[in-house]
């Protein structure tokens, strides 16, 4: 019932049209682990005489920790304690339309790409580069994988966050994860036929996979996460968060670079260490978290309320007023702006 209603709803709210079945597994980098899996099955049925097993992902995303997901994170801090990684792995730069035909070729059986990158910064993609990226993968024949293990389920206003984008650079696999269980273990690996067509069964496999009690919970959350009343309330808390942001920018003009993302997967692009803000937030009752490069992340949850984001920026306004207010910026001996 599960993996029938993940191609239901992935149908009916405008994800990619072709797909058509479900693995379900238990954990993100088991769904992450389960594409890589199935591409490189798909790679060696199409071409059996020739080495089509090169796999494509791009610098700052994160795929997990399995060896093969983690093979797929080109982050020296996860990879190098766990190094080598698994052969056949090749990195691009994310929304980097021109280099797509030369990283994607005829050995490449795959290639897996988040909507936004989460844990690199939340950089969102450019229609321009996913549909260059589905287009080469098409002409060569390899696999394309959208993770959406952080960005979907309704984050970003859509049931999947390739529904943001045309139709004609929707994957052929979508992982999922995270969400899905709403805190209980469970993730997911929706395929299509270009893909079902070369795998048979026993090719892949999980023993807790499907469990009754998995699936009944994420069927349930799956009918939250898809109601109007959550979607249609995404926008809207958006653009709260967006007009404190506004303020805030105002106010440090110097400090915050810019604003990223989509829906509920903010980021804050900080020009310096947001050590001392996460800190001063926290003192103050408000927990953030960072990722990518000096950016403030917020994922709140889909059900937080209009006062919840007034209250907490409000909380994150009064730590930076604490830690910037008395900054001036001054020439350093070298020319160049420092702030003490």
């Amino acid at each position: 019932m599960l993996s029938k209603q993940l191609i239901q709803l992935t149908h009916a709210t405008g994800g990619f049209e072709s797909a058509t079945r479900t693995f379900i597994c238990n954990s993100g980098s088991e769904a992450n682990e389960a594409a890589i899996k199935f591409a490189r099955k798909v790679g060696r049925s199409l071409s059996p005489d020739m080495a089509k097993h090169d796999f494509v992902s791009f610098h700052n995303s994160f795929h997990g920790r399995t060896m093969g997901s983690l093979s797929a994170t080109p982050n020296p801090k996860y990879q190098t304690p766990f190094s080598p990684m698994v052969p056949g792995f090749r990195y691009g730069t994310f929304n980097d339309v021109e280099a797509v035909n030369d990283l994607v070729t005829e050995s490449t059986c795959g290639v897996i790409v988040e909507p936004i990158q989460g844990e690199g910064g939340i950089n969102v993609a450019t229609p321009e580069f996913l549909l260059a990226l589905r287009k080469r993968c098409t002409d060569v024949g390899a696999v394309l994988i959208h993770d959406e293990i952080q960005c979907g389920l309704g984050r970003t206003g859509k049931f999947w966050a390739h529904g943001n984008y045309p139709k004609n650079c929707h994957p052929d696999i979508v992982t999922t994860a995270k969400a899905l269980g709403n805190g209980f273990p469970i993730g997911a690996t929706i395929v299509n036929d270009f893909v079902c067509n070369h795998i048979k069964t026993g090719d892949h496999g999980t023993t807790f996979g499907g469990n009754p009690l998995g699936s009944r919970v994420a069927s349930y959350i799956l009918s939250r996460l898809s109601s109007p009343e959550i979607l249609n309330s995404i926008p809207r808390k958006e653009q709260a968060f967006r007009a404190h942001f506004d303020v805030l920018r105002t106010k440090f003009p110097k400090e915050i670079k810019e604003v990223r993302g989509k829906g509920l997967i903010l980021g804050l692009q900080l020009a310096v260490d947001p050590t001392a803000i996460v800190t001063a937030a926290r003192e103050r009752g408000l927990l953030i978290i960072t990722c990518g490069t000096n950016t403030l992340r917020f994922v709140p949850p889909l059900v937080i309320t209009e006062g919840e984001i007034k209250e907490g920026l409000g909380i994150l306004e009064r730590a930076m007023e604490s830690v910037w207010a008395n900054h001036e910026d001054v020439e350093g001996t070298d020319g160049q702006q420092e702030m003490r």
